[in-house]
C-alpha cells in the first residue's frame, strides 16, 4: 500500500472515530489525499515502479518532491509533486497548459466582441462554436479569473533567493490603443537563481524601449526583491545579458550598479550581417566565433584582440565595432567555464520567445493592453511552473559554488548556505 493510500485510510479512520470533525475540512483533506494518490499513481506509471520497488520496467528514480498549492471548491490543498532524477514530471490532472488555453480563448473572444479581430480570429471563434454569439459576462468572468492569478504571479516577491544571472529581451506586438493599432514593446526578464534554476522574473508593456521604460522595469524588479550586488555583499545580479540597446545599458548601470553586462553574441553577429550583408558577413562571423571557442579568460581576451587586428585592413568598420564594443561581448569570461555557453547570448530563452510569438500570432491584434498581460502573463506563468517542477537544474550545484567563490574574489571558500540566501 502506498503512502497516500495509507493517509486516506487514516483520514477515514479519524472521521469514523470523531463524527464531530468539521465537514468542510474533512472534504478538503479527503480531496487532498485523493489527488495526491492520483499524482503518485501517475508518477509510478511514469517511472515503472512504486517507491522502494524494484522492477525491470523502472526507467528512473524519485528524487524528493516539490510543493504545489491547488485552489479547489473545498479550499486550498497542498500537494507534493514527485521529482525525478532523469527527465521531468508534472501530473496530467493539473493540466499545466489549461490556464494559457483559457487566456487565449478569452482574448480571442474579447477581440471578436470588440470588433477588432481579423478574419483569422473570426474563423477561430466560429471553429470554437461561437458563431451565434458570445456572452460578455462569460468572457468577463474568465478574464477576471485569469487576471487575478497572472497579477499575483507578475507582482510576487522575488527575494526568496539571489539571482546572479538576468536575461532581458523584447519583442513587439500589435495592440489597439485609443482606437488605433500601434506597435507595443513587450519586455521579459528571466533569471537563474542561486540554486541554479531558471525563473520568470517579470514582464512589462510599453510604447517603446526607452531608457525611462527600461529603468522603470528594472526598478520594479528591484523593488520586488531582486538583490543588487555590492562590495560588502557580492551575491546579487552578477551579469545581465541582452542586446546592445542603449536604454538597457543605461538602465542596468543606474538600477543594477554592481552587475556586469554581456552583449548577446547572436545579436552582435546579426549586427555584423546587417552591416556587411549575408554573403560577406559569413567569414567575418566565423572568425569572430573563434573568440568564443577559447577555454580560459586570458585566451578569450587575447583572441578578441587578435580578431580585431586581423579585420582592421579588410573590414575596418567591423574592427571599429569590436573596438567600440569591448569589453561588452566578453562579459562572460570571468565567470565559471561551465556557464559560458548559457550566459553569452539570449538563446536560452528563444523557446520562450517562440511560445510568446506563437500565441500572439493567433490573436494578431490585441484588443487592449490588458489582454496582452492576460495572455502573455499566462504563458510566462506556465513556463515558470514548468521550470520549477522540472527536476534538472540549469546550472549544477558544483558550478554555482565556483561562481560564489569567484564573486567573493577567492577571499574565502564558497559556503553551501550562500547558494540559497544573500
Amino acid at each position: 500500500m502506498t503512502h497516500n493510500q495509507s493517509a486516506l485510510t487514516t483520514l477515514i479512520g479519524e472521521v469514523l472515530a470523531d463524527p464531530d470533525l468539521a465537514h468542510s475540512d474533512v472534504f478538503r483533506r479527503m480531496l487532498q489525499a485523493g489527488l495526491q494518490d492520483l499524482i503518485d499513481a501517475e508518477a509510478t506509471a511514469r517511472i515503472g515502479a512504486a517507491p522502494h520497488e524494484r522492477t525491470p520496467e523502472r526507467t528512473t528514480r524519485r528524487n524528493g518532491t516539490r510543493p504545489k498549492t491547488l485552489a479547489t471548491p473545498a479550499g486550498e490543498v497542498d500537494l507534493a509533486i514527485p521529482k525525478l532524477r532523469e527527465g521531468s514530471f508534472f501530473p496530467s490532472l493539473l493540466s499545466p497548459r489549461r490556464r494559457v488555453d483559457k487566456a487565449l480563448y478569452a482574448v480571442i473572444c474579447q477581440a471578436w466582441i470588440d470588433g477588432v479581430s481579423t478574419r483569422k480570429v473570426d474563423q477561430l471563434v466560429r471553429a470554437l462554436g461561437n458563431d451565434t454569439g458570445i456572452s460578455r459576462s462569460t468572457v468577463s468572468r474568465i478574464c477576471s479569473e485569469i487576471d487575478e492569478t497572472v497579477h499575483e504571479f507578475l507582482h510576487r516577491r522575488i527575494d526568496h533567493t539571489w539571482f546572479p544571472y538576468l536575461f532581458l529581451d523584447a519583442t513587439y506586438l500589435d495592440v489597439r490603443v485609443r482606437g488605433r493599432v500601434i506597435s507595443q514593446a513587450l519586455v521579459v526578464a528571466t533569471g537563474v537563481s542561486g540554486e541554479g534554476r531558471r525563473e520568470i522574473l517579470g514582464m512589462a508593456l510599453g510604447d517603446a524601449e526607452t531608457t525611462d521604460f527600461w529603468t522603470e522595469f528594472l526598478r520594479g524588479l528591484r523593488d520586488r526583491g531582486l538583490k543588487v550586488a555590492t562590495d560588502a555583499d557580492p551575491l546579487g545580479v552578477a551579469l545581465v545579458t541582452s542586446d546592445a540597446h542603449a536604454g538597457i545599458k543605461a538602465a542596468v548601470k543606474a538600477i543594477l550598479p554592481g552587475a556586469g553586462w554581456q552583449r548577446c553574441r547572436v545579436h552582435f553577429a546579426r549586427n555584423v550581417t546587417q552591416r556587411l550583408g549575408s554573403a560577406r558577413s559569413k567569414p567575418v562571423n566565423a572568425l569572430i566565433s573563434t573568440i568564443f571557442a577559447q577555454t580560459t579568460p586570458e585566451a578569450v581576451i587575447a583572441q578578441y584582440h587578435q580578431v580585431t587586428d586581423s579585420l582592421r585592413s579588410s573590414f575596418p568598420e567591423i574592427a571599429a565595432m569590436l573596438e567600440t564594443a569591448e569589453p561588452d561581448p566578453t562579459g562572460f569570461a570571468t565567470l565559471p567555464r561551465e556557464h559560458w555557453q548559457k550566459v553569452w547570448s539570449n538563446n536560452p530563452i528563444e523557446r520562450l520567445n517562440r511560445e510568446i510569438k506563437r500565441r500572439a500570432d493567433v490573436v494578431q491584434i490585441f484588443p487592449d493592453r490588458d489582454s496582452v498581460t492576460r495572455l502573455i502573463g499566462a504563458v510566462l506563468q506556465e513556463q515558470h511552473e514548468e521550470w520549477t517542477y522540472g527536476e534538472r537544474r540549469y546550472f549544477s550545484d558544483v558550478s554555482m559554488r565556483k561562481l560564489v567563490h569567484i564573486l567573493h574574489d577567492h577571499t574565502e571558500p564558497a559556503r553551501p548556505e550562500l547558494l540559497l540566501t544573500a
